[in-house]
């Protein structure tokens, strides 16, 4: 694929992500109006994470990134027969080992909570619920994950736009649950569980027409001898760690989470949202994008074609990974408040969703830089290199945590106070510290900076990277725009400091002038210094 070509592919699969964005932004708006910050809101935000997180690792992690190269390789060798024998027998395989996973977690759900949520075994009605609503959310993975290989499939044949289109019905059915829980069932969160679970079965449904259309419907076969399937299970066994440490260490912020005060999982939550907005319009968009490409190359033996697809991507991520940063750091606060506080949410739960989305928004360029640098491994069949990444990325993420902790115990003024009235134990300690939750974001933060700059430094070393010419100028552009923009949305974030005695409206049009204004001098800034469109076709 050309560096035109891949362009316009990640316009189009941003574009259309972007309408799933907003969706998914009015679907918090719901929650946010309806259920607020409370206990029974966490045990729904742990019950859903928990197969979503098998979303991440099919739709955007380990099953893609096993599949995927393996896929194009048939696509490019051995003809349509072979392709159509493969995607039966993947198929086969996948639903045979998810049917049993979904019927080992129904049967083990309350030793599952007790694993990944210890902090809600202390309430016995938060920990039921919980194990309630993680029966019927998690068959979700079942059908998500068959869903995502068919978006595997159709990103394979440059087909973008279902798979892209696919979490808006996600999106739509929780907003109709939570309208229904909120109107009509007495305010049961119980009821966004039932609509996660009924999205799985029509975001599967969705992606079926298409893939008739190519002749690849899957016709299940279980045959875990075929080569094929064997080698997409050796690649997907590391890549299930490696391609999704951001994944893991938010599981793991998860269980920490739970030990929190009561409403921390759902700030948590909130933040993590608005950072998805430039992830997921971009950093997905550029790794769904870049990795059938990069296959390509690898299996054209086109080493020179690897090399700038990669040089595409880092440029992308830098462009739009500081900016993006800069302007959800000066904006937290103005985009919580604007999108988020009304109803049951009130100024405390804007104000410490805005304080986690402050420390978090600090990766967000290593975020997106991962999106490209994990697909270079994997298009290349090497799935040691992310998977040692990974395994040092988390430990930085758990003892990060555990010294952001120690120092907010025992080094202030608030954490002294909060031991002495828990009796000297720390657990307790931090269940009365309002603002702890921030600290896992940053160590989350932390972590992926690690994970970005290991990833780098091993692709350097392999030799498969040569930087394209041009570096240094994107690098002024970038900068300079950052300052403008830092001017501009900074001045006006000084200007107005305090969002919550505002109506919707009045918070709407500042809050649009506030990132119109900064986007527009950052890019003013970049168009006045050289950069234009055909620059970044690689």
């Amino acid at each position: 694929m050309s560096g035109s070509r891949l362009l316009r592919s990640a316009s189009l699969f941003s574009s259309l992500t972007f309408v799933s964005r907003v969706s998914g932004l009015v679907r918090d708006q719901v929650y946010a109006i309806v259920f607020g910050a409370s206990p029974a809101m966490d045990a729904f935000i742990a019950a859903f994470r928990i197969p979503n997180f098998m979303r991440r690792l099919s739709a955007e992690g380990s099953f893609s990134m096993a599949f995927v190269p393996v896929l194009a390789e048939y696509k490019e060798k051995y003809g349509a027969d072979a392709v159509r024998a493969l995607v039966d027998r993947v198929t086969g395989a996948l639903l045979a080992a998810l049917l049993v996973l979904v019927a080992a977690v129904l049967l083990f759900a309350p030793w599952v909570g007790r694993l990944l949520v210890p902090g809600f075994v202390e309430d016995p009605e938060t920990y039921a619920l919980f194990v309630e609503m993680l029966r019927i959310t998690f068959p979700y993975a079942l059908f998500i994950s068959l869903a995502s290989l068919a978006g595997g499939i159709l990103n394979t044949w440059q087909r973008f736009a279902v798979p892209a289109v696919s979490p808006v019905l996600l999106n739509l059915a929780l907003i109709a649950a939570a309208v229904v829980g909120g109107h009509w069932l007495g305010g049961s969160v119980k009821v966004l569980a039932w609509g996660v679970l009924g999205a799985g079965v029509l975001q599967l449904a969705f992606h079926l027409p298409a893939l008739a259309k190519l002749g690849l419907l899957p016709r299940p076969r279980l045959d875990l001898a075929h080569a094929g399937v064997r080698r997409i299970m050796t690649l997907m066994v590391p890549t299930l760690f490696g391609s999704s440490v951001v994944q893991f260490n938010l599981l793991i912020n998860t269980q920490l989470a739970s030990l929190l005060v009561g409403g921390s999982m759902t700030w948590l939550y909130y933040s993590d949202r608005l950072l998805e907005f430039p992830l997921g319009m971009f950093g997905v968009a550029i790794g769904t994008v870049i990795l059938p490409h990069l296959s390509s190359r690898h299996a054209s033996a086109d080493p020179d074609g690897f090399s700038r697809g990669l040089d595409w991507g880092f440029r992308l991520s830098v462009l739009i990974g500081v900016p993006a940063t800069l302007g959800l750091v000066l904006c937290a606060q103005p985009l919580v408040a604007t999108l988020f506080q009304y109803g049951q949410f009130d100024e405390v739960d804007a104000r410490m969703s805005a304080l986690s989305l402050v420390t978090q928004s600090l990766a967000v360029p290593a975020f997106l830089l991962v999106k490209v640098l994990a697909p270079a491994f994997y298009s290349r069949q090497d799935t040691r290199s992310p998977v040692r990444a990974a395994v040092f990325a988390v430990l930085v993420n758990v003892a990060s945590t555990l010294l952001f902790f120690g120092v907010l115990l025992y080094a202030t003024d608030t954490g002294r106070q909060a031991l002495a009235a828990a009796g000297g134990n720390p657990v307790a300690a931090l269940g009365q510290i309002r603002g702890a939750h921030a600290l896992l974001a940053l160590a989350v933060a932390v972590a992926g900076w690690t994970n970005a700059l290991q990833l780098a430094w091993m692709l350097r070393r392999a030799g498969v990277y040569r930087r394209q010419p041009g570096w240094g100028r994107l690098l002024l552009q970038v900068g300079a725009g950052s300052l403008a923009l830092v001017v501009v949305a900074g001045g006006l974030a000084w200007l107005w400091p305090d969002w919550s005695a505002w109506a919707w409206w009045e918070r709407a049009w500042r809050l649009a002038l506030m990132v119109g204004a900064g986007a527009a001098s950052y890019g003013a800034v970049l168009f006045a210094l050289g950069l234009r469109p055909r620059d970044l076709r690689g």
